[in-house]
């Protein structure tokens, strides 16, 4: 069994593209994601509507996570054509380049690390450390933290954590953010100008709230479960993050082509320039990687993880207020 920097560099063959399938998962995700939306406005019964409207927010996050693929620099980086495409998805999903790569790419570098594990990620503290903390650094770890804040993502995590507050820290630096959050509302205007409020909720509002809700529960449950252990600097390694404070997220097959393998994320985290559809293939093919910690969708499940709230250096685990 391998181990160490010996299991990151026996992942490598599996970082490598077929662009063909690259450009077709890629646009395939676009034309479903475009007809869900045209049938969420179109003068059909109110219930195909509906349906279409959630249908377009699990392609939602089935498009994010292929645009996350790319700004991993996983497919299609030779292309200007797709370059221009993943900008245009990336305002789409509310996540503009400038600062999602930037905060992403440096929760990937210190995944698990209890100093650092804010940037780009949901904040990890110690019971200590947190009663040591001003009541202002409280409330803000208890309120990024709560189930509310995940479910309600959309606003919360997207519009204003991922758009209006990094253009307001680094103007010049996050333009697109503005522009992704101005483009939004935008549309929703011309939306209810054209549609009425039916239309504004059923294109925009109801796909953004539910995939903003998956993916902020999603990115939370894979890195904050029971068995995820986190720690300190000097006791920190990458590989060992990865398999030990990474999960595998068990989800039936049709969930797991919806979340783009999102779930494999353990193997994503050991290297993230596999493409998504090779992640299964990597699970099983690789043996140090098929024993992962698992967290799952069953509703028992999700209350377990959404009750932790601190790093317990002594149990070596996540606890909640006990």
């Amino acid at each position: 069994m391998k181990a160490g920097k010996e299991l990151i560099i026996a992942t490598k063959p599996f970082a490598a593209e077929d662009p063909a399938t690259s450009w077709k998962l890629f646009l395939s995700a676009i034309l479903f994601l475009g007809l869900a939306l045209a049938g969420a406005i179109a003068e059909i019964p109110l219930t195909v509507r509906i349906a279409c409207s959630v249908l377009a927010g699990l392609l939602t996050v089935r498009l994010f996570v292929i645009y996350h693929d790319f700004e991993h620099h996983a497919i299609l980086q030779k292309s200007k054509f797709a370059k221009g495409l993943m900008t245009l998805a990336g305002l789409w999903c509310l996540a503009a380049a400038s600062v999602w790569k930037s905060s992403h790419d440096y929760h990937h570098a210190h995944n698990s690390k209890l100093r650092s594990a804010h940037i780009g990620s949901f904040p990890i503290m110690t019971r200590e450390a947190y009663e040591r903390a001003e009541l202002g650094g409280r409330f803000r770890y208890l309120f990024v933290r709560h189930p509310l804040t995940i479910l309600f993502g959309y606003v919360t995590i997207f519009l204003i954590g991922m758009c209006l507050l990094p253009f307001w820290r680094n103007p010049k630096r996050h333009l697109d953010c503005l522009f992704a959050f101005v483009l939004h509302f935008a549309v929703g205007a011309a939306l209810y100008s054209a549609e009425g409020g039916s239309g504004l909720l059923l294109f925009l509002v109801v796909p953004h709230f539910l995939a903003s809700a998956a993916g902020s529960y999603l990115f939370y449950a894979q890195h904050n479960f029971p068995e995820a252990e986190h720690s300190s600097a000097a006791g920190w390694s990458y590989e060992s993050a990865a398999l030990r404070s990474s999960s595998f997220m068990e989800m039936p097959a049709w969930l797991h082509w919806f979340t783009a393998n999102i779930g494999y994320h353990h193997i994503h985290h050991l290297n993230s320039r596999i493409p998504f559809y090779r992640l299964p293939e990597v699970m099983r093919e690789m043996p140090e990687v098929q024993s992962p910690r698992r967290t799952s969708l069953n509703p028992l499940e999700i209350i377990r993880c959404l009750r932790l709230k601190f790093w317990d250096a002594g149990r070596g685990r996540m606890t909640g207020w006990e």
